[in-house]
């Protein structure tokens, strides 16, 4: 998707702002700042971009949460920044200038410094691979939004044989599934362009896929899944053809000659193209099935047995794995697989239902893998043409992020649909906007939010009748209050569901409302020690950028006043 003028116009200015700040002292003027990759290595250079050049005398800030770490004067458009030593790490660099105790600020960018992705995994897609994709395009703008892994979904040729043609020989082009010309050319492009940018590139495919060609190409009936104890129906995933060209047949992950098989077809795809890794899909919960000798197969139970097989063949590359409505994941989670990927269908339509799943990943992976989640909002609205709907696209991603976890959801296009080439829905101006937002207020907050510390429900009361406040999970018509206790900070995040009636994250119309922007919100916070600062700081308030709070504290009483609420702000309270 090329980027458009009023995106390239605007930034929003993520985690940033001084120590001691106040938000009445700060005015913000909108420039586009970016970095020229998505993460990066330790003490690694930094390379700035603004889209025009900074008024004279304008400084730079370096801050690692609301602690400055250095201060130079700046002038121009272009810049560098030696990254910090230390590993896994979120930074916010502010270009601002200050005149008779206010500050104007110009622009902020969120930084990550991580040697590894699956630290802090911000995952994306791509799906189209035809000869006119705009490729540096696509990967420019999913780079605004700091993304360091791609799934390229329906990139391959059959399911039991993903790449076309032969090492030697690879095809130039070839039909995916659905009748699409993919082009090689366009493949390798899209993986050269996100590795310059730092992010993996991981091929798709299923763990057990086979289509109507698999006997003609080497797969044996007996590495298959039947429906009945005597092989009469092999279990297969029903497609339309057309526009489909066959249905998916099912063979056992855990047959190991199956294992060997597509071993040794990967290893293909990994000799001719520069993948990174497998994202490995599957199809939930298929019942009561049956192996060739007509025994009981808990499909569930196969997954770990296939990845490590994937992993031994191949340590060096990396493993994704779909549990889809979490089918499998326990299992999942303990393999090597480098973070926990969930598709997320019904039941698991609320708000609650989507942190009960990132909280049963982190206990299945023993708070090690982070979580993402392929939830797809707007529905039924995606059947046809139109727009995302914003607000809800907001409230979920703050309600995912706020816990930790990360929403796949940006490639060409946002996702609506399980089939990822669908782009009937696009996002508008501000929603593209606040997106760049958010993003970069996951990562600038990144230590904050998915970096360890333990769930707590501190009590959050206001003198203010106007609306109520519950600890999670959220009660429609009020405001949600999160608690996470980090080392010595008491985080509290604020979530406005005080003017909705519905708790369902997906919004399958798109009919959600704005939430009522609350001003001047006073609350009073039971704390358990003396206070030394608070902060806050919102992706939806003054561009992301942290300001100072007056507080007072009487006891075991600190009294603020939150100066906004959109959709979502957190309070950082330090002892």
């Amino acid at each position: 998707m090329k980027l458009i003028p009023v995106l390239l116009a605007a930034l929003f200015l993520t985690a940033c702002g001084s120590d001691d700040k106040k938000d009445d002292e700060t005015t913000f003027v909108s420039f586009n700042i970016s970095t020229d990759k998505s993460a990066y290595k330790p003490n690694d250079i930094i390379r700035f971009t603004a889209t025009k050049d900074i008024p004279p005398y304008a400084k730079i800030r370096y801050r690692h949460l609301n602690k400055t770490l250095l201060e130079t004067e700046f002038s121009g458009s272009n810049w560098t920044w030696q990254a910090p030593p230390d590993d896994f790490k979120g930074y916010t660099v502010e270009l601002f200038n200050s005149n008779d105790g206010k500050e104007t600020i110009y622009g902020c960018v969120g930084v990550d410094v991580s040697s590894d992705w699956s630290r802090f995994p911000r995952y994306g897609f791509l799906s189209k691979f035809s000869n006119t994709e705009k490729v540096s395009d696509v990967i420019t703008e999913l780079n605004r939004y700091h993304l360091n892994g791609l799934q390229f979904y329906d990139w391959h040729y059959k399911h039991h044989q993903p790449l076309a043609g032969t090492v030697s020989l690879p095809a130039n082009s070839w039909k995916d599934i659905i009748n699409r010309t993919n082009y090689l050319s366009t493949v390798k492009s899209y993986i050269s362009a996100a590795h310059e940018k730092n992010m993996k590139a991981m091929f798709y495919n299923l763990a057990y896929g086979a289509t109507n060609t698999a006997y003609e190409d080497g797969v044996a009936v007996e590495w298959f899944l039947f429906k009945d104890k005597n092989k009469t129906t092999r279990d297969f995933h029903d497609l339309p053809e057309p526009p489909f060209n066959s249905d998916i047949y099912v063979t056992n992950p855990a047959n190991t000659n199956w294992q060997s098989y597509l071993i040794s077809r990967n290893q293909d795809v990994y000799s001719v193209l520069d993948f990174d890794g497998f994202h490995i899909d599957q199809l939930g919960d298929r019942g009561t099935l049956y192996d060739y000798n007509g025994s009981s197969v808990n499909l569930s139970t196969t997954f770990g047995p296939f990845i490590q097989a994937m992993k031994s063949a191949s340590p060096d590359k990396k493993l994704v794995f779909n549990a889809v409505n979490q089918y499998g994941q326990t299992g999942i989670a303990q393999s090597p697989v480098d973070f926990l990927y969930t598709e997320v269908w019904s039941p698991n339509e609320s708000y609650s239902n989507l942190v009960t799943i990132i909280k049963n990943n982190d206990a299945s992976g023993g708070g090690e893998k982070k979580s993402v989640l392929a939830a797809y909002m707007n529905y039924k609205l995606a059947d046809k043409a139109g727009m995302f709907n914003t607000p809800s696209v907001l409230l979920t991603d703050a309600v995912i992020f706020a816990f930790g976890g990360a929403h796949l959801e940006l490639g060409e296009h946002m996702l609506g649909k399980e089939y990822f080439p669908n782009s009937n829905l696009q996002m508008t101006d501000e929603l593209k906007k606040s997106l760049i937002s958010y993003y970069d207020f996951m990562v600038g907050y990144q230590n904050l939010l998915r970096d360890g510390g333990s769930f707590n429900s501190p009590q959050v009361v206001s003198p203010q009748s106007v609306v109520g406040y519950t600890n999670w999970p959220p009660v429609a018509g009020r405001i949600a209050v999160i608690g996470k206790l980090v080392e010595n900070r008491q985080v509290i995040h604020l979530i406005n569901f005080s003017n909705t009636n519905s708790l369902d994250w997906r919004d399958t119309n798109g009919t959600r409302t704005v939430p009522v922007t609350r001003q001047n919100l006073e609350l009073t916070i039971t704390v358990a020690q003396a206070v030394k600062w608070v902060w806050i700081a919102s992706p939806d308030l003054n561009y992301g950028s942290s300001v100072s709070l007056s507080y007072q504290q009487v006891g075991n009483s600190l009294s603020i006043t939150v100066p906004s609420l959109k959709y979502w702000d957190m309070i950082v309270i330090e002892y």
